[in-house]
This record gives structure tokens, sequence and C-alpha cells, in this order.
């Protein structure tokens, strides 16, 4: 019992070490293309969640960003300036300000995800079809797993 449980968390160590890995890898290589488009690794996050989520009040992007509210309202005001979002009235509410992503913005966020994309199939080309299908598989079930805690 007690070998079974050691590699058990054997391979859990393996596992998070690998997804580590995986999560550095591509963010360097986002990074390195970010560098073609004028934004910063800050403002495509925010730009990626207003894109996958649609309008947020500052709070709402500092909460999923992991960031003091001050320094988001930086962040939208520097990506106002480069009219990438614009502030809105909530229409329920007009004491609420949302964020709102511009056509620019969105325009930056699909190039980068379609070069992200493009560098993940170039990578995908060195593993047979039944390996991507299993993999993808695989990643789905431990994404609807983590979504559920």
């Amino acid at each position: 019992m007690g070998e079974k449980l050691n590699k058990e968390m054997e391979q859990v160590v393996h596992i998070e070490k690998s997804l580590r890995m995986i999560a550095d890898i591509v963010k360097q290589k986002g990074r390195e293309i970010l560098t073609q488009f004028p934004i910063t690794p800050p403002q495509f996050v925010a730009l990626q969640w207003l894109h996958e989520y649609g309008d947020m009040t500052i709070g709402e992007l500092s909460t999923k960003m992991y960031l003091a509210c001050s320094t988001t309202t930086d962040l939208v005001d520097r990506m106002e300036k480069n009219e990438l979002v614009e502030r809105v009235k909530d229409t329920n509410d007009r004491r609420v300000v949302r964020i709102h992503l511009l056509k620019k913005g969105a325009t930056i966020i699909e190039q980068v995800i379609i070069k992200r994309q493009d560098y993940l199939n170039d990578v995908l080309k060195h593993l047979s079809e039944e390996e991507v299908n299993v993999l993808e598989q695989n990643l789905s079930h431990l994404y609807q797993e983590m979504k559920r805690e």
C-alpha cells in the first residue's frame, strides 16, 4: 500500500513539474511574440480577460489579474491612451464604469493568439495524430477537474 502511495506521489511530482515547465515555455514564447506588438505582457493579460469575458469593472479586472486596483487603473489608463480599451458607463447603473475592449485591442489579441497557435502547431507536428488526440482529451479532462475545485 505504501509503495502504491509513493508511486502516485512520484507521478504527481512529475506531472506538476511538467506543467510548470510547459507554463514557463508558453509564457516565454508568448513574451517573444509580444515583442512584435505594441503592448506589454500585463496589457496582454488584461486584454485577454476582456476578450474572453467581455466588459469588466476595474475591480473585476484587478481580481482576475491579482493586481491592486490602483495598478490596474494605471494599466487601463495606458491602454485607453493607446486606444485599446475605453471606459463606458454601465447601462444598468450609471455609477459603474466598465472597461470595454476596442477593435484595435481585439485585433492585437487575435493576432497574438494566432501566432501562439502557430507555435503550438509547429510543436505538435512532432507528435502522432493519436498522441495529439490523447493530449487534447487529457488536458481537457484535467482542466474540467481543476475548474471544479
